[in-house]
């Protein structure tokens, strides 16, 4: 892995050192020419940032036929990147499972991005709790067909993501070893809160922070003119309402909104990675810069940054 001002972590417990950034594909390789794209995934594979959060989004609320998996696939056969120098996780979906089992879920998402296997998936949000056991299973049965090597779970009520870690130690399967989970400088119920975090100080569960921009909003598209993920305890305008404080503290620390959000994930020392969308070069370049910032002043700006939580009134155990 190419050096990075930021001391790369593993992903969970016993797990692979991973890139500190990475880039996610939600809205956005869809949102660039084919050139872009494979410039975007060179630069990120040299610069440490090869992490690359893969998915067809093709059911439940994200039922939108996307081609973003393809057009990512395309984009990295074309950059030449060394398989060995990229860290790909998938998704799998529970919003048809177990209808749609997720051996038919995995092989379509890598049939479609032109790939033999993922290097871990997560396993997505839902409405009602899943039947553990079989999920587990199933998981287990797919990751000792070498289909991946590690699994994780996104957003999930904290009392399925002990049961899941219960099961697959009753059971001798791999359990979740890390909880990709939403998390920004408004919005840390969840990743602080004392349920997962337990979990985390315990070295049972890796923490991968998601949607640090708030679909936008944090890096200064308060009017997202694209889906953005939900808004979980309804508290967007009061998200909205804080960027210009946000602003002030970034211009103290000579930086932008953008490269604060990322570099204040960065500087918890729970967390592995901090996965962000980026539709151009300069996007990238940008957040790039958070590394050096969340080594430089990590400390510093968290504690500039304490009073910006909008979600202390929202469910820390995932609940809504």
């Amino acid at each position: 892995m190419p050096a990075t001002p930021f001391a790369p972590r593993p992903l969970g417990p016993g797990g692979p050192l991973v890139p500190p950034l990475g880039l996610g594909s939600w809205n956005t390789w869809d949102r660039m020419s084919e050139q872009d794209a494979v410039a975007i995934v060179q630069r990120a594979v040299a610069a440490g940032a090869g992490f690359f959060d893969v998915a067809y989004y093709n059911m439940g609320p994200h039922a939108e036929n996307s081609r973003t998996d393809i057009l990512f696939g395309n984009a990295l056969r074309a950059s030449g990147a060394p398989r060995e120098q990229v860290f790909l996780c998938g998704k799998l979906w529970l919003w048809d499972w177990p209808r749609q089992g997720f051996r038919a879920q995995l092989e379509e998402s890598l049939e479609r991005a032109g790939l033999d296997r993922f290097d871990a998936v997560v396993v997505g949000d839902y409405l009602a709790s899943p039947d553990l056991p079989a999920l587990v299973g199933e998981v287990e049965e797919l990751r000792r067909d070498g289909l991946f090597a590690q699994w994780g779970i996104n957003n999930w009520r904290i009392d399925d993501t002990r049961g899941a870690i219960r099961v697959a130690g009753d059971t001798g399967a791999a359990a979740p070893a890390f909880a990709q989970l939403k998390y920004s400088i408004a919005r840390r119920a969840m990743a602080e809160g004392e349920p997962y975090r337990r979990l985390f100080q315990a070295g049972v569960l890796g923490l991968q922070a998601s949607d640090v921009f708030e679909g936008g909003i944090l890096a200064g598209k308060l009017v997202p003119a694209r889906k953005i993920g939900a808004d979980v305890g309804g508290i967007r305008e009061r998200i909205v309402a804080v960027y210009p404080g946000l602003e002030r503290i970034a211009a103290d620390f000579g930086a932008t909104p953008a490269q604060l959000a990322v570099a204040f994930c960065l500087a918890d020392p729970h967390v592995a990675n901090v996965l962000f969308g980026a539709s151009s070069l300069s996007q990238l370049e940008g957040n790039l810069v958070a590394l050096e910032l969340a080594a430089r002043d990590g400390a510093a700006l968290r504690e500039a940054l304490a009073g910006l939580q909008q979600d202390t009134e929202v469910a820390a155990d995932g609940t809504w």
